[in-house]
């Protein structure tokens, strides 16, 4: 087994890195295969550009390195640096080093498989941009045009909220080690106009202007993407648009705005909240693209399915006889404080193993006897039964695998929606949350939160439990300022990631891989400080 996992704290990065400023002269389409003439008015050729797009989601980055499984890999890395997905101890975890904050500095191959991964996802988002001209467009390209932008701006906004610098308390003044203060500061824009000689001296873009440019692609997209007529989660629509656009307020506290988008987004999508019986079930519980507003799917046929390890169901459904868990990997928990503070009359709390002998312990259900209390493989207690195998097939990796997981679901919306709206009026944001959860998720609910920073802290403590495993919750915690909290007794957080920080952990702000910085020299200097091993375990 040790073959299968390789040691991926490497001191120095691989030598031919795939970014953003190398990648400018590779926009022509089709490696060379089709001209921009041939693919106006050309509908079928412009549909390969655009069918690119959704496959980056489960694109593997290297073989070698069993965490670049695409999109889902870098979610699965936002939420092992927060404090609510623990992770049983293990020596095939590779994710360790986030979870920790090991090797997180602009030299190192975590860093540059984030930056790779999203620049060569800009790229393919560029290429469609570039080769559709909408003046002479017709409907079905015009369409597709909209994917372009909808897409380069879901990887801008992801970029922007992952690498901008905001204070923390091991860097309080926002400077970095050359003494530049890089506060707000997100990462250099590059477009479909972009030339190689304007990108080797392309400076990060504050926050402002971040903002404007990822507003007027989302502008764009919206008017363009109604032009797209396909029922394929994988591809955004008008709802997603409107989704990204309430991201998008969230991130700038434009709370009014936000809260007008995410009510748009809901209205437009015309989905429902996932119900128990939909969230639960032991064959399609979260593997399956129908309730959401937008999904990445594998087939069979798909190289990650294929690989057995290299994919999103691998490590995030901890019921598989042929994914990591099976091969002494890291199983996966919801913290125990944040299960513990869930009423048990809250459904979602079924999403996660009960202790033995609690009052929830015979609720669960498994895909497979072996995972039960007592079964050969018995899964620890708060371990996620939340994103089950395909057709709860444990043994199958081409079934088991080939699942769906979440890029957006509605759900989010009501959250951002109830959230912006306290952040205005905390007795209206109360009210929407009490009002979603009773209806949704626990009969039961109420709340005492009554001022605006309580009711605020309860609507995200209940999106972080919704949208657990989906990779959203780091950005809360670094737009709120909230701590994260790993050590305290009777945790569930290995030994080694027993952290407890005050205020926003300082690894949040991702730094820039060193090698784009080679290629664009402004970036040595105003490059986010290192936040490697600052950070030591609470004993």
């Amino acid at each position: 087994m040790r073959n299968l996992y390789k040691n991926i704290v490497k001191t120095l990065l691989v030598s031919t890195p795939f970014l953003l400023t190398g990648c400018i002269e590779e926009t022509e389409p089709m490696n060379g295969t089709a001209t921009a003439g041939q693919i106006q008015g050309n509908a079928q050729a412009s549909e390969a550009l655009v069918n690119a797009l959704p496959a980056k989601f489960n694109a593997i980055f290297s073989r070698g390195d069993h965490y670049t499984f695409g999109y889902g890999g870098i979610m699965h890395i936002r939420d092992v640096m927060t404090g609510d997905m623990a992770t049983v101890q293990s020596n095939y975890d590779s994710f360790d080093g986030f979870a920790r904050v090991r090797n997180m500095g602009p030299r190192y191959v975590y860093m540059q498989y984030v930056w790779n991964y999203y620049t060569g996802f800009i790229l393919s988002a560029n290429n469609i941009i570039k080769n559709i001209n909408e003046t002479s467009a017709n409907d079905a390209q015009k369409g597709q045009l909209g994917l372009g932008y909808a897409f380069r701006a879901l990887c801008y906004l992801d970029m922007a909220r992952m690498f901008e610098f905001l204070p923390n308390e091991k860097f309080p003044s926002g400077k970095n080690a050359e003494g530049v203060d890089v506060t707000n500061l997100t990462v250099p824009i590059v477009t479909e106009k972009t030339t190689i000689e304007e990108s080797r001296k392309n400076p990060r873009v504050t926050r402002e202007k971040m903002f404007e440019f990822i507003k007027s692609d989302l502008n764009k997209a919206e008017t363009l993407i109604p032009n797209y007529k396909s029922s394929n989660k994988a591809m955004p629509n008008l709802a997603c648009v409107y989704g990204l656009k309430a991201r998008l307020y969230m991130w700038v506290e434009k709370y009014d705005s936000a809260q007008i988008y995410a009510r748009k987004a809901i209205d437009e999508s015309h989905a429902t909240p996932m119900t128990k019986e939909q969230s639960l079930d032991t064959k399609t519980g979260f593997n399956q693209s129908t309730p959401w507003m937008w999904a990445s799917s594998q087939t069979a046929d798909d190289a990650s399915v294929k690989s057995k390890l290299i994919n999103w169901t691998s490590y995030l459904s901890n019921e598989t006889e042929w994914g990591y868990t099976s091969y002494g990997g890291p199983v996966i928990m919801i913290s125990r404080d944040m299960y513990d503070r869930l009423s048990d009359t809250d459904w979602r709390k079924l999403e996660f193993k009960a202790p033995d002998g609690s009052a929830l312990a015979a609720q669960n259900t498994y895909c497979d006897d072996q995972y039960k209390p007592g079964g050969d493989q018995e899964l620890p207690k708060y371990a996620s039964l939340k994103f089950r195998p395909g057709n709860g097939d444990v043994k199958s990796n081409t079934v088991g695998a080939a699942t769906s997981f979440p890029i957006m679901r509605v759900e989010e919306m009501y959250f951002i929606e109830a959230e912006a709206a306290a952040h205005q009026n905390p007795a209206q944001g109360k009210t929407l949350l009490v009002n979603f959860m009773r209806a949704y998720r626990d009969a039961n609910y109420s709340t005492t939160a009554s001022t605006k920073d309580a009711v605020v802290e309860e609507i995200v403590f209940q999106k972080r439990v919704e949208l657990w495993g989906e990779g959203q919750t780091f950005y809360d915690i670094k737009r709120l300022n909230y701590s994260v909290k790993r050590a305290y007794t009777g945790t569930n957080f290995k030994e080694t990631a027993r952290y407890n920080t005050n205020g926003r952990p300082a690894w949040m702000n991702f730094c820039i891989v060193r090698n784009e910085g080679n290629n664009n020299d402004v970036l040595l200097t105003t490059n986010n400080p290192d936040p490697s091993g600052l950070y030591e375990p609470v004993r």
